[in-house]
């Protein structure tokens, strides 16, 4: 499984979100589709397609702000049904 090295916004419910993808370090599977050993021509491919967790994550900014998905759920419309 290939790993990113990443650059991004830290915020403040602690999500980490990517703004720039420095660089690709290779696992060197052939059984991984963003490997350069994968092999072109895969019949029936069934591969590893996902990335591994980011290698490196350097934050470039940080605010106490939330992120869009957990700003509607802890900051504005989320209430109870009634």
């Amino acid at each position: 499984m290939c790993n990113l090295e990443t650059e991004g916004t830290k915020f403040g419910c602690g999500h980490y979100k990517v703004t720039r993808k420095l660089r690709k370090i290779d696992c060197s599977n052939r059984y991984c589709v963003h490997s350069v050993h994968h092999p072109r021509n895969c019949p029936d491919c069934h591969c590893e397609r996902y990335l591994g967790p980011d290698a490196r994550e350097t934050i470039t900014h940080r605010t106490a702000d939330y992120c869009v998905s957990c700003q509607y759920w802890f900051k504005d419309g989320a209430c109870q049904r009634r």
